[in-house]
């Protein structure tokens, strides 16, 4: 089984091509660019919102969060369209109030340039694509949440360790991607990566477990693990 896990990096984008247990970095400035560049693969699990609302919260990240426990801050929720598409950010966080009576983080404001750019490619993508949220991903894959931010040293071990334990050995500078994105950028796509083997072969799960909101094109709005 060939798959790709893809997480948005501060130069681009960074992915994990996972052949067989063998695990290759890649990067891009573009999504649609990394995809191409990597070729034929039965998946991706790419680390991006995907299925805006006109209005209201997504249950997704409600749901992703409440698996997580204690780092449930890093599922920022993601504001409906048009609050995304407002500028400034302060006419966004606005027009998020209104909409979803809540407001909009610098976080989720930031890639909002991101989350329009997975929307335009997806429809070509010629792979079933899933969004994935690596702290889930990492949660199911360790059979419990993590104890550490990944922005620390410990919390960037365990999740070493968890990726070793499910096949994923990550060595050496991993080029190209490994210069370009930042170490937890690269563990990130690896965790999508393996998500995305799970969903390929049936195994993996959707949070919500049963998804209640869909987008326009009628794709479950849900995160996948």
């Amino acid at each position: 089984m060939r798959v790709l896990g893809v997480d948005g990096c501060r130069a681009g984008w960074v992915g994990i091509v996972v052949d067989e247990g063998h695990c290759e970095a890649m990067f891009a400035p573009k999504v649609a660019g990394l995809v191409a560049s990597v070729g034929p693969v039965e998946g991706i699990g790419i680390d991006m919102p995907i299925g805006l609302l006109d209005r209201g919260s997504r249950t997704a990240d409600a749901a992703a969060r409440a698996r997580i426990g204690r780092l449930g801050r890093s599922v920022f929720s993601t504001p409906p369209r048009r609050a995304l598409s407002a500028e400034p950010f302060a006419a966004a966080v606005a027009e998020s109030a209104r909409l979803s009576g809540a407001g909009v983080s610098q976080q989720a404001y930031a890639l909002r340039a991101k989350i329009f750019e997975v929307e335009e490619w997806l429809p070509r993508s010629a792979s079933p694509v899933w969004e994935v949220h690596p702290e889930v991903s990492f949660a199911v894959a360790n059979g419990a949440a993590l104890s550490h931010s990944k922005r620390t040293w410990a919390g960037a071990e365990e999740r070493r360790v968890i990726l070793s334990g499910q096949g994923l050995a990550l060595q050496g500078p991993m080029l190209p991607g490994g210069a370009s994105a930042g170490v937890d950028d690269v563990l990130d796509a690896a965790i999508a990566a393996w998500s995305a083997g799970r969903l390929v072969a049936g195994a993996g799960e959707s949070f919500p477990a049963r998804p209640d909101q869909f987008s326009p094109d009628g794709r479950p709005i849900a995160i996948w693990a």
